[in-house]
């Protein structure tokens, strides 16, 4: 308390990676150069291991009957799956941005779906090769006329047998939840799922669940085309999963923050950013409540979706 009987609000910590603008909204300085390097790597790595062969795990006769289903074509292939994918979470990001116009949510929102993809990449070639596990339909992949050989040499197309090689984990379940589990995200924040504006209404809910829904589907369509074990689909998702949450985290608040919506670079740190002294009865005196305002341009910034 100051000698007129004022009292100075004490000014919020702010790292040293932050930056305060004029209306007390704390930035994030993303080096968005550093960022883009960073992906690249990313990218490098993962195609990398994708082109090197895996691990040659010895396969002993009577287990190889774990290796004889038949083989079908992918009930999702690439060709279809990155597209969709892609297509659904940049239509999202982009409507969300065509209504906001809020350049700060939709350079986060990339930058994380971004890391999501080539993170998941990276880290899921890199178990396939070192793992080295047959597929489930390897048997002929590996002997395409069903006649197995004393030495176990396998007479089929080279690349076909190589493939069949990366079985575990399932790449096709770690992109699917790690890029739609993070449009989950987005959208679980962005229609207020876990906040008390959106809860207990179960459009919400379903509407941002539905992304999670369609990559179960994709990972369980695994082992219907034979070409992954049921292990490989469950390690697979799982670590989609935790690297689309993850990365999603990284420009974005907890999902039950009342500011869920926004990426942290819009985040408010104080209501009293200018640090003027008020008045005793003038004073905020629920510092939580306080928070639940965040100052863009003197205004408060809701939802466009809500």
């Amino acid at each position: 308390m100051n000698k007129n009987g004022s009292v100075t609000t004490p000014a919020t910590p702010v790292s040293k990676s932050t930056s305060i603008n004029g209306n007390g909204v704390a930035s994030a300085n993303i080096n968005l150069f550093q960022e883009i390097v960073i992906r690249l790597m990313l990218f490098g790595l993962y195609f990398y291991f994708e082109l090197k062969e895996a691990f040659v795990r010895v396969i002993h006769p009577e287990e190889m009957w774990l290796y004889k289903n038949p083989i079908s074509p992918s009930y999702v292939p690439l060709a279809l799956l990155y597209p969709a994918v892609f297509g659904l979470v940049g239509l999202v990001i982009i409507g969300y941005f065509i209504r906001s116009r809020d350049f700060q949510d939709f350079k986060c929102a990339w930058l994380g779906f971004s890391l999501a993809c080539t993170l998941n990449g990276a880290i899921t070639d890199v178990i396939k090769v070192s793992v080295g596990r047959p597929r489930p339909d390897f048997f002929y992949r590996c002997f395409p006329d069903g006649q197995m050989n004393e030495d176990m040499a396998c007479t089929g197309d080279a690349w076909t047998v190589k493939d069949g090689r990366k079985s575990f984990p399932s790449g096709h379940s770690s992109f699917a939840f790690a890029a739609l589990g993070y449009l989950a995200w987005y959208l679980f924040a962005k229609l207020h799922v876990f906040t008390e504006r959106g809860r207990g209404q179960t459009w919400r809910l379903l509407a941002s669940g539905g992304p999670l829904f369609a990559a179960l589907m994709v990972a369980i369509s695994r082992t219907c085309d034979y070409h992954h074990h049921w292990q490989d689909v469950t390690v697979g998702s799982l670590i989609g999963l935790t690297v689309g949450y993850l990365s999603y985290r990284q420009y974005y608040p907890p999902l039950d923050s009342r500011h869920c919506y926004l990426p942290y670079s819009s985040e408010v740190i104080s209501p009293n950013s200018n640090r003027k002294s008020v008045s005793k009865r003038d004073q905020v005196p629920d510092e939580s409540e306080s928070d639940t305002k965040m100052l863009l341009g003197g205004e408060e910034k809701e939802s466009k979706w809500t």
